[in-house]
C-alpha cells in the first residue's frame, strides 16, 4: 500500500514522541501490505473498525492513540485522515474528518 499524508502521523509524533515508534510500525506495516478488502485489515488488525467511506480506525500504542485512514483499494493506497489521541477522536467524526 501506498501511505500518503505521512506528514499527519510525523505532526502528531512531534507532538506526542512516544507513539513516534508504533506509527513508524504501522506505517511499515501498512507501506508493506497487499489489502483488497476490509477483510484483510481485519487479519492484520483484529481491534481496526471498519467504517463506510472505506474508513478505519486503527488502534495505536495500546488504544492510547488513533488513526484514522480511507482506503482505496484498488489503487492501493491509503490516505491518513486523523492522527490523534482518544480524546481528540472522541470529538471527531470519524466518517467524515479530514486533516488540514
Amino acid at each position: 500500500m501506498r501511505v500518503i499524508a505521512v506528514s499527519t502521523l510525523r505532526d502528531f509524533w512531534e507532538r506526542h514522541p512516544d507513539a513516534e515508534q508504533p506509527l513508524k510500525a504501522w506505517y511499515a506495516e501498512a507501506t508493506s501490505a497487499t489489502w483488497t478488502q476490509p477483510a484483510d485489515i481485519k487479519v492484520q488488525y483484529r481491534s481496526a473498525s471498519v467504517l463506510q467511506n472505506r474508513r478505519v480506525v486503527f488502534n495505536i500504542k495500546g488504544d492510547d492513540c488513533r488513526l484514522i485512514v480511507a482506503v482505496a483499494y484498488k489503487l492501493q493506497i491509503v490516505c491518513v485522515k486523523f492522527a490523534g489521541t482518544h480524546k481528540e477522536y472522541g470529538a471527531v467524526d470519524a466518517k467524515t474528518v479530514e486533516m488540514a
